[in-house]
């Protein structure tokens, strides 16, 4: 009887450090892929362009990341060519580029498969795009409106640009005169890719 009491006792309190054990591990931040904890600036879920499917952005959580908001018809559309390059150049040391359509400057395609179908066929654009949405005002995506909060500039045009340093935090915003090939933004990303996550 003392015996089976004492079983019971055990597996009681096995039960109840693996409910202590669970609610645990349900309230630590959600890791990214690389196993870093995912930082507030990335952890958001927006919609892939191209078959706008939920994709996290924690994913990217240690990379240094280079977010756009873009347009099919603007006068800097052609930077498309110039981020792809960057992208290309830089993505094996850690970089990835992040591309956010938007029509808030009434430049954009009407739908996102035509915005896709264009970044391809007319740039070759590879680095990862998101589904049109806006990205200024109250109606911004929650990640424009943390990087205007964390202290960038709202975009005043089409194709402003937001580094993210590897540690998840805003390290500059740059207006859409800055190309993708100039020497201020290329040395931060350079410089944002030596620092330890």
């Amino acid at each position: 009887m003392i015996r089976s009491f004492a079983a019971v006792l055990w597996l009681m309190g096995g039960l109840l450090g693996h409910s202590v054990r669970a609610q645990t591990q349900m309230q630590m931040p959600t890791p990214s892929p690389s196993g870093a904890a995912c930082p507030a600036l990335l952890n958001h879920t927006l919609l892939r362009l191209q078959d706008e499917k939920p994709q996290r952005l924690c994913q990217y959580a240690g990379q240094v990341v280079l977010v756009v908001n873009t347009a099919s018809y603007c006068g800097f559309t052609p930077q498309y060519k110039g981020l792809e390059a960057l992208y290309a150049r830089y993505k094996d040391q850690g970089l990835v580029v992040l591309g956010f359509p938007s029509n808030d400057f009434a430049q954009e395609k009407s739908n996102n498969k035509d915005i896709a179908d264009f970044c391809e066929n007319t740039f070759g654009v590879k680095f990862p795009m998101f589904a049109a949405s806006s990205v200024k005002g109250e109606q911004a995506n929650p990640l424009f409106k943390q990087l205007v909060a964390q202290g960038g500039t709202a975009p005043r045009w089409n194709f402003y640009k937001y580094l993210i340093g590897r540690d998840g935090r805003l390290v500059d915003s740059y207006s859409s005169m800055t190309t993708p090939d100039s020497r201020s933004l290329i040395g931060a990303i350079e410089k944002s890719l030596k620092a330890k996550p």
